[in-house]
């Protein structure tokens, strides 16, 4: 993959929270690296592809090695693909769209199902601004579960543990081991220990 001109710039100022303007140079990095997402999930999802293909194309997205133990059933879409990191045992299920410019981190062995969508970007409110993007990364623990059609907006934390019911819509932290539902998702009951 040829380097992307400003991304290791661009990385650190998404990491940091910082707002990036519209039509800035960092605005226009992250659309070049947009257009290489598009490319290398356009392969992933144009044919079948064994779980070491898979992988390997999972890995040249991110831009780092995803463990052997990953495991995703495409299709898939990122809108970035650089800023997403995969723990061990990870499964993602077929149909999921992560918004990762703010950053995506997935713990281990954590399961995210059909539909998922992920978001970690918001425009700005003031319509004279509304090309200007302000980043917040989303922090999945270890051990979480995602039933189907979750959406998680962006700067929630979801604690080890804990499972999102289908069709919920996180728009706050979640503890760990809570189990939560409904839109906006609430806390409805806890993990049991065994």
């Amino acid at each position: 993959m040829a380097e992307i001109h400003g991304l290791d710039a661009l990385l650190t100022a998404l990491n940091s929270g910082e707002t990036i303007p519209g039509g800035s140079p960092h605005h226009a990095a992250m659309h070049a690296a947009s257009q290489e997402s598009l490319r290398i999930t356009a392969e992933l999802n144009g044919r079948y592809h064994s779980p070491d293909e898979v992988r390997a194309l999972m890995s040249e997205l991110t831009g780092r090695p995803v463990a052997g133990s990953f495991r995703l059933f495409p299709p898939f879409s990122a809108d970035f693909g650089k800023n997403i990191r995969f723990g061990e045992d990870v499964f993602v299920n077929s149909g999921c769209r992560f918004q990762d410019q703010g950053g995506i981190e997935i713990g281990d062995g954590s399961l995210i199902g059909h539909n998922a969508v992920i978001t970690t970007l918001n425009h700005d409110m003031v319509p004279s601004r509304r090309a200007d993007m302000h980043p917040a990364r989303v922090v999945i623990g270890r051990g979480v579960w995602f039933g189907a059609n979750v959406t998680v907006l962006p700067g929630v934390t979801i604690g080890d543990g804990a499972v999102v019911g289908a069709g919920a819509v996180v728009t706050k932290d979640v503890p760990a081991r809570a189990v939560v539902v409904g839109v906006p998702a609430k806390q409805v009951s806890t993990v049991p220990d065994r």
